[in-house]
């Protein structure tokens, strides 16, 4: 990442070909040119020249993003809106009085330690991960905020590779960094980035596994070079490994803004007796659970993830199955009195008989 300055030559590559609204899921349901990357690249072109400052105005624009970076993937000259904004968020939070507080919770005496004292909290309900004698393949299992404060997906995992010639070691990761960059406090990104590259390169495992869509794509952005980094998913689907399910359930798949490779799970499920899988329309739409953006702009939120939910129930599934832990909370709350279930992948396939 450079100073915000250091991004005028790039803002000045938009060509403004509106290709970014197409793909932008709050376009679609707001159609506000500073809502796509082509109207925020504007603004943020003035800023970069001094011509604008960054306002108030303009960073709830800034806010009034997904992260998904689906106009990156479209956009003709491959310009990094989530790297920008990231950077336009520092240069606005750096010098408010809200920065520093959100500096100051976000420090390790404080997210730190919370995050450690509910772990702590949760090893009696917590697995141990299986016991290999000897291993045909390494694992690093780098285990994502949410899934250290809660038990489940540790305990489905102990299950599912109870019997499997994998070693999983838990180097002392911390925070992916994803919560730090969104809110400008990109020091404290590039402290836990110095320190989970260090722990990836040591490790001497075949893979870095994550239990998180959104840890996964931060980790790969590090450019750091470290084993494959991989989700659950993609390790089970190479393994090949069976489940039996005692009786015939239909599921159905969400797929993470930030999950790049989703063939692992139509491979497993055909590894899955007694299971069904039926695409919902629009499976790799955004649900609206963002991070703080639901926090920030809950009316669009909330209608994104109705969206999302009424696909959900066309399919009649029993469960929606995804990899993202804020998915599956806030696609839990829009279910809220419906019989479909949501769970993670592992919390899932640890269901078999």
């Amino acid at each position: 990442m450079k100073d915000f300055e250091g991004y005028k030559e790039e803002l000045n590559k938009c060509s403004k070909c509106g290709l970014c609204e197409t793909v932008c899921p709050l376009f679609k349901i707001t159609p506000n040119d500073c809502v796509a990357s082509k109207g925020k690249f504007i603004m943020l072109h003035g800023v970069a020249k001094g011509d604008l400052k960054i306002t108030k105005n303009i960073n709830k624009y800034i806010d009034m993003c997904l992260k998904c970076g689906k106009c990156k993937d479209f956009c003709p000259a491959s310009i990094d809106i989530c790297e920008i904004l990231a950077t336009a968020k520092y240069e606005y939070m750096k010098n408010k009085p809200l920065g520093k507080v959100i500096n100051f919770l976000e420090s390790p005496f404080i997210f730190d330690n919370i995050i450690n004292t509910l772990e702590k909290f949760s090893l009696p309900f917590r697995k141990k991960m299986p016991n290999v004698k000897t291993s045909q393949k390494t694992v690093a299992y780098f285990k994502g905020c949410v899934n250290k404060v809660f038990p489940q997906n540790d305990n489905a995992i102990s299950k599912i590779f109870q019997n499997t010639p994998i070693k999983i070691l838990e180097p002392d990761f911390k925070c992916c960094g994803i919560p730090f960059l969104s809110e400008g406090n990109t020091n404290r990104y590039f402290e836990v980035m110095h320190h989970n590259s260090k722990l990836m390169q040591e490790n001497n495992a075949d893979y870095i596994v994550t239990d998180c869509a959104s840890c996964q794509n931060t980790l790969k952005n590090y450019g750091t070079k470290t084993p494959e980094i991989v989700n659950w998913g993609d390790l089970i689907a190479n393994e090949n490994l069976k489940f039996e399910f005692s009786k015939h359930m239909k599921v159905t798949f969400h797929k993470p803004c930030h999950l790049d490779n989703e063939e692992f799970f139509e491979k497993i499920i055909k590894n899955c007796s007694n299971v069904e899988y039926i695409k919902m329309d629009g499976y790799d739409d955004c649900c609206g659970f963002a991070g703080t953006f639901a926090i920030k702009n809950p009316r669009l939120s909330k209608e994104l993830l109705n969206q999302k939910i009424s696909n959900i129930k066309k399919t009649n599934a029993d469960f929606v199955i995804t990899t993202c832990p804020l998915c599956q909370l806030g696609l839990t709350i829009g279910l809220t009195g419906s019989k479909i279930k949501v769970m993670s992948l592992l919390e899932f396939l640890a269901m078999e008989k």
